[in-house]
């Protein structure tokens, strides 16, 4: 069964206390090392295409423009 606030007395606790409860959670939370969110083939495509794109900086094509043409093919039978 997993902890809860009050199974654990959290709710017994001052706002100040509860926080500084949060803030020391979010601190442990954050030291801990995480696996990474890419593979290593997605890194490589991922930089290939930065500098694809870093490359020719005026090679775009507008939002508005994407958007008009995305929602012009989702209303298509």
């Amino acid at each position: 069964m997993s902890p809860t606030v009050k199974g654990l007395g959290i709710d017994r606790l001052t706002l100040d206390q509860r926080l500084t409860l949060v803030q020391e959670i979010w601190d442990m939370i954050a030291a801990e090392p995480r696996p990474a969110l890419l593979g290593e083939a997605q890194r490589q495509e991922l930089e290939r295409r930065a500098t694809e794109d870093d490359s020719a900086p005026d090679d775009v094509i507008p939002w508005e423009q994407v958007k008009t043409q995305t929602l012009g093919r989702l209303r298509q039978p």
